[in-house]
């Protein structure tokens, strides 16, 4: 299943390392983290391992979670960041999040070609439509996932033909004739549709690169085919290889609907891993990741995702698929909702096995907890699987579960001939083999 395939390898750089009770810790340097310099060195020390890109999610609103005991106020604007970054890297990518339901297409379209060219041919898009934060933009309540889809699709269109509108090839620097730009090469887009009115043509011209690559986050039904329908690179949630498996046959079998390659998107899940010199020290560590979450904290979670109220019920009692609320009810998280539906019904778990899932203690990523040799382990049994065309590292527990990635873990992976050992190409488009 590997042969001649190499695994793709982001970084985010959001502080997860820092979640639940790992910010109390004496050198868990939590007072840097407001600094750009404490993420540029990250970053350099990603290219360093020659990752193929850095990640950063976002938040447009605050969330009682984000206050209190927990090391997190939010976030910057991710693109400000890697405005920042791109001047101290030289090849590592950049995606940077940006909504689809709160934002102007004119503007995201501006900001991303405006990145690409401070970076060379390095940034990229990860596409979200939000799941929170409407009250910040107006009076209107939370569009429905059917909207804020709706209108993600319309909206990655738009920008999509504000790129086209200004083409590298419209500058000409014709310093004998005195042409310095084509103006018949420059041209409106007159974009009127259910959302929008756009007139066009954008301000700057399109990176000789090429066009941005487009990452995509979604595991329900319209979120995978939104996502196979235009995605370069998806940031899937799976906390197992089943449902790993099942997701990226099912964006592949979509994609070729849309007549896309099937090959030409990436599956990568965040990895949320909790890596330590022994197997004691690591689950040590992920205890601690999640010490704040107490059963109160963790039933209201568990309703907020899924809007089951299981919290009368003792410890030990089986849940079942008869238990489950109305598929259709508003939730947080659709994508975690249906992870959690299919996990219920499959295995019938206890009550504390649900309260411990990834979807209700965090989020549905793939968590990884061990040594150098575990987490491996478990990046081959799902790269072997199918499940995986590699992923996005998110370390947890400590710097040092960091350091171990790069120092240890990455250097295995390019002695197996996983991953390279140099970069290949200076561009995002390149290290995404982006024809």
């Amino acid at each position: 299943m590997t042969a001649n395939r190499t695994l793709c390898i982001g970084l985010s750089l959001n502080a997860t390392w820092t979640k639940g009770e790992g910010w109390r810790q004496p050198d868990s340097e939590v007072e840097k983290m407001g600094s750009i310099d404490y993420y540029i060195n990250w970053a350099k020390m990603a290219e360093k391992s020659k990752l193929d890109f850095l990640f950063r999610a976002d938040y447009l609103y605050v969330s009682p979670q984000m206050i209190g005991d927990t090391a997190s106020y939010g976030s910057p604007d991710p693109t400000m960041m890697f405005a920042a970054i791109a001047r101290e890297t030289e090849r590592i990518g950049l995606v940077t999040t940006i909504s689809t339901t709160f934002n102007p297409p004119y503007v995201v379209a501006r900001q991303l070609q405006s990145l690409h060219w401070l970076s060379n041919g390095r940034a990229g898009w990860n596409i979200v439509t939000s799941i929170e934060g409407a009250e910040n933009f107006g009076d209107s309540p939370m569009p429905s996932p059917q909207e804020r889809y709706a209108k993600a699709v319309e909206f990655t269109d738009v920008v999509r033909k504000l790129w086209d509108s200004f083409p590298q090839e419209a500058i000409v620097i014709d310093r004998k004739s005195g042409m310095f730009s084509d103006k018949d090469k420059v041209t409106a887009i007159n974009h009127s549709s259910e959302f929008f009115s756009v007139k066009g043509p954008l301000t700057l011209p399109s990176h000789k690169s090429g066009t941005i690559p487009l990452f995509q986050a979604g595991a329900s039904d319209i979120g995978r085919n939104f996502a196979s329908s235009v995605a370069n690179a998806i940031f899937a949630a799976m906390p197992d290889v089943e449902s790993g498996v099942e997701l990226r046959n099912d964006l592949r079998s979509r994609a070729a609907e849309h007549g896309r390659d099937p090959n030409a998107i990436r599956v990568l899940p965040g990895l949320y891993f909790f890596l330590a010199d022994t197997h004691e020290e690591a689950l040590e560590l992920h205890k601690t990741a999640h010490a704040n979450l107490s059963i109160e904290r963790r039933h209201a979670s568990l309703k907020s995702v899924l809007g089951l109220d299981i919290s009368d019920l003792p410890l030990d009692q089986r849940v079942t698929a008869e238990m489950l609320p109305n598929p259709n009810q508003a939730v947080r998280s659709r994508t975690h909702a249906e992870l959690l539906r299919r996990y219920i019904t499959k295995y019938q778990p206890t009550v504390e096995e649900v309260l411990a899932r990834p979807e209700v203690v965090g989020s549905a990523h793939w968590v990884s907890v061990g040594t150098v040799e575990t987490v491996l382990n478990d990046i081959i049994e799902r790269f072997e699987a199918g499940a995986i065309d590699g992923f996005i590292a998110l370390p947890g527990g400590s710097e040092k579960s960091m350091e171990i990635f790069f120092e240890q873990l990455v250097p295995e992976l390019v002695e197996r001939g996983l991953f390279r050992s140099e970069y290949t190409g200076s561009t995002l488009r390149e290290h995404l083999e982006i024809t």
